[in-house]
């Protein structure tokens, strides 16, 4: 029984990693290219880092939620499952 729990704690984690890596990914890659821009324009104005980020972030956000809904749905649905064999 400790083991499932072990084994279900490690599959939460790894679902929350999986979930949160394209709007992570996102977030860098745009914000790694806005600091090239200002790097090379000079340009020092926060709201411009800031701002394509919070968009780049909901547009990806919002293109993968039918996948992301999909995963997290079949990962409730394993835990509902799991549940008899938890009760002794």
């Amino acid at each position: 029984m400790d083991s499932q729990l072990i084994a279900l704690g490690v599959q939460t984690f790894k679902i929350a990693l999986l979930l949160s890596l394209p709007g992570l990914l996102v977030g860098m890659l745009i914000g790694l290219g806005v600091s090239i821009f200002q790097a090379t324009t000079q340009i020092n104005e926060m709201t411009l880092s800031f701002i394509p980020k919070i968009i780049g972030v909901v547009v990806i956000i919002i293109l993968t939620m039918p996948w992301m809904m999909n995963e997290i749905s079949d990962f409730a649905t394993s835990i509902i499952n799991m549940i008899p064999t938890f009760v002794q």
